[in-house]
């Protein structure tokens, strides 16, 4: 896909909690396409402390408003002084970048997606998309406790969603491996979030059978596959999780199943 290097205006910015910040960006033109699992590599500007560009997944694309969403997790100088923007001003962004997930080929497929942390970021434009294409997603959602789940009403607007929680304070008790909808038949798994959980679910689909694609969060710098900051090791040799990825199917990775 042509990338792109746009100022993109500040639509609006809401403050879900004390660590994550919707960031809502438009343009005066049309957006270019972007795929559910794609990323973008965001500017930091007005700070003499980070020289590269941030890497964020793409939350949600809204065609009709012609807004990019992007999630942020408040974690250190880069991503606070992203979400510390104000509507009006802009964010220089290189997009759309990477591969993204596997559309389902036929209405009929059941997928589940499961995401924890900001992981669940990408999840909600890749079930947006699938529910448009006529197939109901099932979302499998994990937090430590209620205060950090994200987006949940906006999850519930294309299909079916379970949750975990650590503490119990919603949903199931424990981590999305322990939830009782893995019980049920699933032609395929889709996952992001902290790797020792999506281990766990590449696991588990591998134990099942099942197909299942994972989104890495290697550290990213170029985001274009120059300088080899990203790479993986798979049975195919050193892949750049930047270019060949963030999508890999688990059958390439060398994970411990």
């Amino acid at each position: 896909m042509k990338k792109y290097i746009l100022d993109l205006t500040v639509k609006a910015v809401e403050r879900i909690n004390g660590k994550y910040v919707l960031v809502r960006l438009t343009s005066d033109s049309l957006l270019p396409d972007m795929h559910p699992g794609q990323f973008v590599e965001v500017r930091v500007d007005n700070t003499s402390e980070t020289y590269l560009r941030r890497p964020i997944s793409i939350n949600f694309v809204d065609r009709d408003a012609n807004e990019l969403w992007l999630l942020v997790a408040v974690v250190g100088d880069g991503t606070r002084h992203i979400s510390e923007v104000q509507p009006g001003q802009t964010l220089n962004c290189v997009l759309p970048l990477g591969n993204g997930f596997t559309m389902p080929h036929t209405t009929s497929e059941c997928v589940l997606l499961v995401g924890g942390g900001v992981g669940v970021a990408p999840l909600l434009y890749m079930g947006a998309e699938m529910h448009n294409r006529g197939c109901e997603p099932t979302f499998l959602l994990g937090a430590r406790r209620v205060a950090d789940l994200l987006e949940l009403d906006l999850f519930g607007k294309y299909g079916r969603v379970c949750v975990t929680t650590e503490d119990g304070s919603y949903g199931e008790r424990g981590f999305v491996t322990n939830h009782s909808v893995l019980a049920e038949h699933f032609d395929r798994v889709v996952t992001c979030g902290p790797t020792p959980m999506m281990k766990a679910v590449a696991r588990h689909a591998h134990n099942a059978g099942i197909d299942c694609e994972v989104s890495l969060e290697n550290m990213m710098a170029c985001g274009i596959g120059v300088c080899l900051c990203c790479v993986e090791k798979t049975v195919m040799g050193n892949l750049r999780v930047c270019k060949e990825g963030p999508v890999f199917n688990i059958k390439k990775l060398l994970w411990q199943l």
